[in-house]
């Protein structure tokens, strides 16, 4: 159907003309990326809600000691910084009021002395494995509507979403 065959028989806006009625294909990847965001958005609030309440906890916190549960020798705070995508200024205020928690203990590079790794500590390790647990119970919660087959191919989809994404900005 032509665009022009598409008029609403609504009022007129305030500017005096009549607003489209939009086909469901009309701006689908802008409608797409705002429906992605909103429901990622709407994710985090919930996540960071959860890990507040029930650990006394933050989201880049928990994505710091997530980082650091991955690489259990531990990394150095510049490889820290760009896996979170945060400046190494942010790093350093966290992981120092990590360190004063107990959570995480910073130790000198012996390749770099300009450098340092950080590690999670027993006690860190323990409190994430614990967050670990209950965050999963969260994302499964949310997702809880979605059945095996629809979680599969959003996956799928998003998969072949990030690969365009990455090849596109590699060629760029």
């Amino acid at each position: 159907m032509p665009k022009s065959d598409r008029i609403s028989n609504s009022q007129p806006t305030s500017d005096g003309l009549h607003p489209p009625t939009l086909s469901s294909d009309d701006h689908i990847p802008l409608r797409m990326w705002i429906r992605l965001v909103t429901c990622y958005h709407l994710m985090e609030i919930r996540l960071r809600t959860e890990l507040r309440t029930n650990f006394d906890n933050t989201l880049p916190r928990f994505d710091l000691m997530s980082q650091l549960y991955r690489h259990p020798k531990g990394l150095k705070m510049g490889d820290l910084s760009r896996l979170l995508m945060v400046t190494s200024g942010n790093m350093t205020g966290m992981t120092d009021r990590l360190v004063v928690e107990g959570l995480i203990q910073r130790f000198d590079d012996p390749k770099d002395r300009r450098a340092y790794h950080v590690s999670l500590t027993p006690k860190g390790k323990k409190l994430f494995q614990k967050m670990a647990v209950q965050h999963e119970r969260w994302i499964t919660s949310l997702l809880g509507d979605l059945d095996e087959t629809e979680l599969h191919e959003i996956h799928d989809v998003l998969g072949k979403l990030k690969l365009h994404l990455t090849t596109q900005s590699q060629a760029a």
